[in-house]
């Protein structure tokens, strides 16, 4: 295919399908989408405020959190709503370029978050390991450091991945069997041969998983062993309550992953619209749970919050009066 051939075939719009073969019930299926993506907009921001607001939370491991809840609230908002226009009003058609910057966010994006999670395995190993050092390891602006160091190398891995597959030819038919640009899916419609992107994801993919989960799980090792040597119970389990939420949010993170990729890459047997929900619910039930699973198991989260709404209670009601 000559060059001119190629541009005038990847200036096209796709044409998102939303979810095969449930076509008469996308309005029914967008109820739990838009309920998710609110909950996710509301819990989210109540996190950033509690901690942008509440002095006692200006500390590394809720710098974390709050980088957590940015990623999830990007994440979340790169897709739902576009996945709801294609279920409330059939707005299939997505641009080009529109198709590949979704795609750039959902991988950046998730690759940040896996970065974010292995620098708050690392928070807790030093505050539980060696507290009397933690404030001199974890400063905030080293902290800040880290989170810029983990969007770097979510966007310098992927900034290659979307030129290689950009560069593509788009010559099948441009329908996507999916709700949003799903990585996988799009390349099936490339009539070029796509092993030199299929081979960088799949270096990138698990460099970066595999690297991440290794060492979070090393620091969770070695704070579990720290933990069973304390010499009192209480002290024991309080150690583990603060490990708690990390432990579910990265359990939740890494296997929703990993269960939605391997079905987009081996089907098992299951129908198309099966599919295509596990991915668009790892899209949107992880971020919406993070707030709720730090506002349950931190206690200073929840304090940090029930006391922003009493004062945006207060303003109301002086301001009514």
């Amino acid at each position: 295919m000559t060059t001119a051939n190629r541009s005038n075939t990847n200036s096209l719009p796709f044409l998102l399908m939303g979810i095969p073969g449930l076509e008469p019930l996308h309005m029914w299926i967008s109820i739990p989408f838009c309920f998710t993506y609110i909950m996710n907009l509301l819990g989210n921001s109540m996190v950033l405020l509690a901690v942008r607001l509440e002095k006692s939370l200006h500390e590394p491991m809720y710098y974390f959190i709050s980088m957590l809840a940015v990623i999830d609230f990007i994440f979340s908002t790169a897709v739902v709503p576009k996945m709801l226009g294609v279920f409330w009003s059939d707005s299939r058609e997505i641009g080009f370029e529109a198709c590949f910057i979704q795609m750039f966010f959902i991988h950046t994006s998730t690759a940040v978050e896996s970065g974010v999670l292995l620098a708050m395995s690392f928070d807790r190993y030093v505050a539980i390991c060696n507290p009397l050092r933690y404030n001199t390891i974890l400063t905030s602006s080293r902290t800040i450091q880290i989170g810029l160091l983990s969007l770097a190398r979510g966007v310098g891995v992927m900034t290659p991945l979307m030129y290689l597959l950009t560069s593509l030819p788009y010559c099948k038919t441009r329908v996507i069997p999916h709700s949003y640009c799903e990585h996988m899916a799009v390349v099936k419609l490339a009539c070029a041969d796509p092993s030199v992107s299929d081979l960088y994801s799949l270096i990138v993919a698990t460099l970066l998983v595999g690297t991440d989960s290794v060492f979070i799980t090393f620091s969770y090792g070695m704070i579990l062993r720290s933990v069973m040597r304390l010499p009192s119970q209480e002290a024991r389990l309080k150690a583990l309550r603060t490990c708690g939420s990390h432990i579910a949010v990265i359990l939740l993170f890494y296997i929703g992953g990993l269960l939605s990729m391997y079905l987009q890459m081996f089907s098992f047997g299951l129908a198309p619209h099966v599919q295509v929900l596990v991915a668009d619910f790892y899209l949107t039930v992880p971020p919406m749970l993070n707030p709720l699973i730090y506002g349950i198991k931190m206690k200073q989260i929840q304090e940090g919050i029930f006391r922003l709404l009493g004062h945006l209670a207060g303003l109301s009601v002086s301001q009514a009066d």
